[in-house]
């Protein structure tokens, strides 16, 4: 009778492992965009508020950078108010991600199958599958912290002009889906700084990726000044911060990481299966072991010291894309020991994992009646637009009030309405027919 190890060795030989990496990610894209949409009633509300600031898109907005509204944008423009259709943006975004991490990990391994370990072990934190259906401006970093990470890789294997300028652009584009993309860029910054001083040599080619990335970022800057640096401070108020309780400053690094601990354990597990012994030689002159613990780790240990010195909640959500290539250093450093008589066990947790979260996700959609994804949106905007047409021979084309609530307005009526930002007496004036709903308004310029 065949023995595990040898059935394993077969297994693997036998299987095209590119086909395996494109069937996973077919069929994380399938299941992420079919389950929310069977099973939602209404868009989540991160959505819904890129949806209205994407109806009058600016180079920023009350709360965020502007890159998730265009985005939405886009897709709205493609495919109008069908719900699918962000699911599928948001899944776009993830396997993207998973495909940079693919790629990156062929310039990290010989053997592919270490490639794909890498991305299917990603399948055991829940920030790439059970929060994905809600676009928002953590899954908006997504493919571009991928895309900053891999290259400034490429950038430092071939110094090429090309690599720089994307490495530029992509960072621009990160820096405006949100602020926290500043701690990846802080962290390739110092690995960056670290390898010139080795090689005691500076790259001026780097100011490529400098320039690209000023250039990019410098109209959200103008916006951010003229706009009093509205989304800093709603930043600063989201964190909590008081200098007034010195315990702030111990307990709230203290939560994130046991938070951070939380989230990893199915990712633990899998890692636990997986490798024989747990020996770790660390080789400080491993140019590709330092670049894979400052992009993976710098970036959470500078979170961990902006919540203990300015004493700030950190937010679980933020942590969205911090853990992109987590598993390809775990994979570098255990490769040796990973045993091939547990990959049964390991693939078995890997489907587990894989049909768990939507399960899950589906029971929690269908089963609790009181979330935003229960929201009838669609048909109070079309009461509201059947109440309005009785009075006024003229569609509504602005509605104001919070994001949610007019937002969903703006989404669903037909046709589209502009979100004008939030009531006010000045906005109202400015209209030349409105009618005032509970906390909405909406009329016509």
């Amino acid at each position: 009778m065949m023995n595990s190890y040898k059935f394993d060795k077969m297994l693997i030989n036998k299987r095209n492992i590119n086909n395996l990496f494109y069937i996973f990610v077919v069929a994380h894209l399938i299941t992420w965009t079919i389950v929310p949409t069977l099973t939602n009633n209404n868009l989540p509300l991160d959505t819904i508020e890129a949806l209205a600031w994407g109806s009058d898109l600016a180079w920023g907005f009350n709360k965020h950078p502007p890159a998730s509204a265009f985005f939405v944008e886009i897709i709205y423009q493609i495919f109008g108010s069908q719900d699918w259709a962000y699911y599928f943006l948001s899944q776009l975004f993830v396997i993207i991600s998973l495909f940079v991490v693919w790629k990156l990990s062929e310039d990290f391994f010989k053997d592919k199958f270490y490639s794909l370990i890498s991305v299917l072990l990603l399948e055991g934190i829940y920030f790439y599958n059970y929060t994905t259906p809600e676009f928002n401006v953590y899954i908006s970093e997504l493919p571009f912290w991928t895309l900053v990470v891999f290259f400034s890789w490429k950038s430092l294997l071939d110094n090429s002009f090309k690599n720089w300028f994307l490495l530029g652009l992509f960072s621009g584009i990160g820096f405006l889906s949100h602020y926290l993309f500043s701690y990846l860029l802080i962290s390739i910054t110092i690995f960056f700084i670290y390898t010139f001083i080795k090689n005691k040599r500076f790259n001026y080619k780097c100011l490529i990726a400098l320039e690209v990335f000023i250039i990019v970022i410098i109209p959200h800057l103008i916006w951010l000044v003229e706009n009093d640096y509205i989304t800093i401070v709603y930043g600063l108020h989201r964190t909590g911060s008081s200098g007034l309780n010195i315990l702030n400053h111990l307990i709230y690094p203290a939560l994130y990481l046991v938070k951070q601990l939380g989230i990893l354990i199915p990712f633990l597990l899998m890692i636990f299966i997986l490798v024989k012994k747990f020996k770790i030689k660390i080789n400080f002159k491993d140019k590709k072991l330092l670049f894979l613990i400052s992009v993976n780790f710098i970036p959470i240990i500078l979170i961990a010291l902006t919540s203990l010195i300015a004493g700030t909640k950190i937010k679980t959500m933020w942590m969205t894309p911090f853990y992109l290539f987590i598993s390809i250093f775990f994979v570098y450093i255990f490769q040796a020991q990973i045993n091939l008589k547990n990959l049964k066990n390991f693939f078995i947790l890997f489907i587990f994992f894989f049909i768990l979260a939507p399960f899950t996700y589906s029971v929690v959609s269908l089963s609790q009646n009181d979330k935003r994804t229960d929201y009838q949106g669609k048909k109070i905007a079309g009461k509201i637009q059947e109440e309005w047409l009785k009075d006024h021979d003229v569609s509504i084309n602005v509605v104001l009030g919070n994001e949610w609530d007019a937002g969903n307005l703006s989404y669903h009526l037909q046709p589209r309405a502009i979100w004008g930002g939030f009531i006010t007496k000045k906005k109202l004036n400015s209209l030349i027919k409105f009618t005032c709903i509970d906390n909405v308004c909406v009329g016509r310029k």
